[in-house]
């Protein structure tokens, strides 16, 4: 499976200690030119995606997101404000994907039915929450303790949920497409895309993608929009760690996408869970 999240250059929670949420207006708008280009690239490959969309970007260019749609990708949810979740209450949370659900719905005229949590940091009471919503699935959880912003599930539910092909579906019926890992000593290490992707020569990420599709059978791949975007503007005044996790690899990001989708067969996540007869008919 194929993801892109949609949001912009300075809404990265790399940047916030420096470009504050009350200034995103200020800031230039880079999101179109690097999502078409994605579009592009897409369409020559013959490529259907899932676009998680930040509500906040849905709001302010609309028909870049409609344009995704018509192109025949699957519009997703990333949330309104791009707030770490368990920077939330349970209420913040719930006006924050409701809205995102209810502005990109008007836009496309369609069910939205997934939602990727900012920086993947999902939770128990906000799985909930998804589902009392109206989303059927969520694609944030990776199951690993080695990065500290990543979300945790109690490991009490799985046993209650019903899997297939590697899918979870809790009780209440809300289905998790997990991004993966790659087991190395004893350690689970993200293998999903993102910084992943570019900081790490590209032959040794396809070997890693081998290993987990034969050993698990699928595999859902993420990147950002700025990170095919080598011209965005760079700020100085924020962690050396957070400078090397933004800005490493930018460079040749979009030539290792390319060979990404000449190496593997994609589709979106709604259509691969229609495969499995886990989406509703109706969306």
């Amino acid at each position: 499976m194929l993801s892109f999240d949609v949001e912009d250059w300075f809404q990265v929670e790399n940047l916030k200690q420096a470009i504050k949420k009350e200034e995103w207006d200020a800031q230039k708008l880079r999101v179109i030119g690097n999502t078409r280009k994605i579009l592009s690239i897409l369409d020559n490959y013959g490529i259907k995606a899932t676009f998680f969309v930040l509500g906040w970007i849905a709001e302010k260019v609309p028909y870049l997101i409609y344009e995704i749609h018509k192109s025949g990708h699957e519009i997703a949810s990333h949330g309104y404000g791009h707030e770490l979740i368990h920077n939330l209450s349970q209420e913040e949370f719930r006006k924050d994907v409701k809205k995102s659900k209810k502005i990109l719905e008007e836009i496309i005229g369609q069910n939205i039915l997934g939602y990727r949590a900012p920086s993947f940091s999902i939770n128990d009471w906000a799985i909930d929450i998804l589902k009392e919503i109206g989303y059927v699935y969520d694609s944030s959880y990776c199951p690993t303790s080695l990065h500290n912003r990543y979300g945790k599930l109690n490991y009490k539910v799985f046993p209650e949920a019903r899997t297939k092909n590697g899918i979870f579906q809790y009780h209440s019926g809300l289905i998790e497409i997990p991004l993966p890992t790659l087991n190395l000593m004893s350690a689970s290490i993200p293998w999903g895309g993102g910084a992943y992707f570019r900081l790490m020569p590209y032959s040794v990420f396809k070997l890693g993608i081998k290993v987990i599709v034969n050993k698990s059978k699928i595999f859902t791949f993420y990147f950002h929009s700025w990170e095919i975007d080598n011209n965005q503007p760079r700020i100085k005044n924020i962690k050396l760690n957070y400078k090397i996790r933004h800005y490493t690899g930018l460079k040749n990001s979009y030539r290792k996408l390319e060979r990404l989708l000449r190496d593997f067969s994609f589709t979106s996540i709604r259509d691969y869970m229609k495969r499995l007869n886990l989406t509703p008919i109706e969306y």
